[in-house]
């Protein structure tokens, strides 16, 4: 088993990524076809002042934190533009108070699936086509982010899911490289034999973007083939093994463990076995230097190989008084080289396909976050989505005691309510 993994991001599946993002985008972008004098038509729509910049992020530890507020502080020297990094403790509650108030951040993460809604009530600034670097960003990301044939904000850097393991925790239960599972079957087995009076086998959080893995390697998910599948045989089949073992007792919600999320428990031995993001080396390498761990892709369910694929964007307030200086921060901040220097910080892969030389040189421990990306799913960018998956998740708390069909019902009426 690999011993403690490098905080680069990088293997030989980085150029299968690059592949299975250019391939999953849905008929490209269109946008390097856009003429120069529209673009400059639009920059001289952005707001410009003396006024400082705000930047709200959801962190996942004080690696990204640090990281972000570092880059934000060497754009601001350079450029002479006061701007402060915030962290939210609730990203869509915040965000969502801000705008209502009528003072929201200039620049904030933004997921695919709240895009729609704050785009649809005019609350973001459309900016993608003036990005120096837009044609740089991979076609699949570049559609997380585009309503209505509008590329409203730029990927900051995307994720997928593996298996992260405790490397002594696994050694002391006798296990091998050789049990790493590849199969439901073999994931139930180690995490039985890992599951001890003192930790649990397998911990995830108790959320559809962490349990939704299941849902998708058994045939199911949220959306297939671009209408709503929560209510499908595989969903069912996804979630019910997953209730199996919470009931007995191998699976466990890090939150019942007392952890605020996965790398947490795994971090302090409160489990063997989490499924996180290629985010949790940053996290790990800052608060649990000591543990070492090793990473696998998830084990294949009956339907096959699944994860789900995440990314935010740098969404623009419309209300910001400062447009041009946030372009120009962006830009920063999805830079290559930036990119990759967040990427050895706290793990995310970067979204702009100039870093891929570098990237894939780096280290290749990693690489099973980066084969993911050939099968993963992420949720629609359907306005709505994120009340179904905040619903859903309330739901989620209590599956082990809860009805399957029941929950999956539910999320399924909500997706067929806004369905596009």
């Amino acid at each position: 088993m690999t011993r403690p993994i490098s905080r680069h991001l990088a293997g030989a599946g980085a150029v299968l990524v690059a592949g299975a993002l250019v391939l999953t985008g849905c008929g490209g972008s269109g946008f390097a076809d856009e003429p120069a004098a529209q673009d400059d038509a639009a920059a001289d729509s952005l707001t410009s002042s003396d006024d400082p910049l705000s930047i709200l992020i959801g962190s996942s530890g004080d690696a990204e934190t640090d990281a972000v507020t570092e880059a934000v502080a060497a754009w601001s020297e350079e450029s002479g533009v006061d701007a402060e990094v915030q962290v939210a403790s609730d990203l869509p509650q915040q965000l969502s108070q801000g705008f209502a108030a009528g003072s929201p951040p200039d620049l904030f993460y933004l997921a695919p699936e709240a895009i729609a809604g704050y785009a649809d009530n005019g609350s973001l600034q459309a900016y993608g086509d003036l990005l120096a670097n837009k044609d740089d960003f991979y076609p699949s990301l570049v559609e997380n982010f585009t309503v209505d044939d509008t590329f409203y904000c730029a990927p900051k850097d995307f994720s997928t899911l593996g298996l992260v393991i405790n490397t002594q925790l696994w050694e002391d239960a006798g296990l091998t490289d050789a049990d790493v599972p590849t199969t439901w079957d073999e994931l139930s087995d180690v995490a039985k034999t890992l599951t001890t009076d003192d930790q649990v086998g397998l911990s995830f959080g108790a959320e559809y973007q962490r349990v939704g893995t299941f849902m998708a390697q058994a045939g199911g998910g949220l959306v297939v083939d671009g209408a709503p599948a929560a209510d499908s045989a595989g969903s069912v089949e996804g979630l019910e093994y997953v209730q199996s073992h919470l009931e007995d007792g191998t699976f466990a919600y890090a939150a019942d463990l007392g952890a605020g999320w996965g790398g947490e428990a795994l971090g302090k031995g409160l489990a063997a076995m989490v499924i996180e993001g290629n985010w949790v080396t940053g996290a790990l390498t800052n608060d649990f230097p000591d543990i070492e761990y090793t990473v696998a892709e998830l084990p294949a369910g009956p339907a096959g190989p699944g994860t789900l694929q995440f990314t935010n964007c740098w969404g623009m307030a419309a209300d910001s008084p400062n447009q041009e200086a946030a372009l120009s921060l962006v830009e920063h901040l999805t830079s290559a080289e930036q990119q990759l220097a967040f990427s050895e910080a706290f793990g995310p892969m970067p979204s702009s396909q100039s870093a891929a030389a570098d990237w894939t040189s780096a280290n290749p421990d990693l690489t099973a976050f980066l084969d993911g990306a050939a099968y993963a799913q992420f949720p629609p960018n359907w306005a709505g989505t994120t009340d179904v998956i905040t619903d859903l998740n309330s739901q989620l708390e209590s599956l082990r005691s809860g009805d399957v069909a029941t929950i999956l019902g539910t999320a399924q009426s909500n997706l067929e309510a806004i369905a596009e």
